[in-house]
């Protein structure tokens, strides 16, 4: 008879919070990247259109809607936000009205956040130090994603959908918060210290 560490996972949904959180990153991404596809649209048709979001020399939205790295696939990168974090919310208020998923689709959605939060760290990487410039509503995504990622992950980790030792799960359900909040404190840091003398200037 198999012991409870060896059972197989049961399909699993998950608390309010979990939820919630779902819900509120993708509605926070998927309003960053409809603010970003409208500025696109209306750069291509005005090449001298100046984005509300571009304030300075550094954040600069403008800078980074007409880079190379704005269109990654050969589109602009928000139309793919648009899909991903619409796929977001559903999946959210699914887990709200109580749906239950087997350990394949929580698999996928970690997948999915792994090449988003894969995706971000290098668009950050190219804003800091290719491009130069950084994009406020770029920013609000980046830390939607950050959320996303690590919340899904640990919530994989805790329902045994992901192998990881008892310490590590024991961990992540006292405290899942850590890891996101590092990764966001070490992305902030690289932004004030990339541009120090222009922030203390």
């Amino acid at each position: 008879m198999a012991t409870p560490e060896r059972r197989p996972p049961q399909p699993a949904g998950a608390g309010r919070a979990l939820a919630l959180l779902l819900v509120v990153t993708g509605a926070a991404g998927l309003l960053a990247s409809w603010v970003i596809t409208l500025d696109k649209f209306k750069l291509l048709e005005d090449p001298d259109f100046n984005p509300a979001c571009s304030l300075n020399p550094v954040v600069s939205c403008g800078s980074v809607m007409k880079s190379d790295q704005a269109s990654a696939f050969g589109f602009p990168n928000p139309m793919l936000g648009l899909v991903a974090y619409g796929i977001v919310i559903c999946v959210g208020t699914s887990l709200l009205a109580g749906a239950r998923f087997p350990r394949w689709y929580w698999l996928l959605l970690c997948a999915g956040c792994l090449f988003g939060v894969g995706f971000v760290s290098w668009l950050q990487f190219e804003s800091l130090y290719r491009i130069n410039a950084l994009c406020l509503w770029c920013c609000l995504a980046w830390v939607a994603t950050i959320l996303l990622f690590w919340y899904v992950v640990a919530h994989a980790v805790r329902h045994r959908f992901l192998p990881a030792p008892a310490p590590v799960r024991a961990f992540l359900d006292e405290f899942a918060w850590v890891p996101p909040a590092l990764h966001i404190g070490i992305v902030g840091m690289l932004v004030l210290t990339r541009w120090w003398d222009f922030w203390t200037g």
